[in-house]
């Protein structure tokens, strides 16, 4: 069995180029942990809440991309809800560096390797 963390990530679909670059991350051979998300373009069904909830469960933990898209994105807010009833620890990280958007109750920080690591390492 791997020893790999699994994180998912919640985005807002607008930030889904950031979302890749953040992903990009783990594929450096040396990485423990695997990120995760389960981004849709169309209506969220309850098929997709399901599937979203089982991915977040077999999660370690919760890292939320966040930036003003985040305010309107009711699929990201459905799974940051999501992971704190299924009470993963959750930590935000800002997509952009000139957008310094907060979402009440998601401790954020900046986009680095040592923060990333850091609450990897805490799960």
């Amino acid at each position: 069995m791997s020893d790999k963390k699994i994180i998912f990530i919640a985005f807002a679909i607008e930030d889904e180029t950031q979302r890749d670059f953040f992903k990009g991350q783990s594929l450096h051979p040396r990485a423990p942990f695997e990120f995760i998300d389960m981004s849709v373009k169309q209506a969220y069904d309850n098929d997709w809440k399901e599937k979203v909830r089982t991915r977040i469960r077999r999660s370690h933990g919760i890292i939320v991309l966040v930036s003003k898209n985040s305010l309107k994105s009711t699929g990201q807010k459905w799974e940051i809800d999501c992971a704190k009833e299924e009470g993963k620890k959750i930590m935000g990280i800002w997509a952009y560096t000139d957008d310094r958007t907060i979402i009440p109750d998601i401790v954020t920080k900046e986009w680095s390797d040592n923060n990333i690591n850091n609450f990897i390492d805490s799960l």
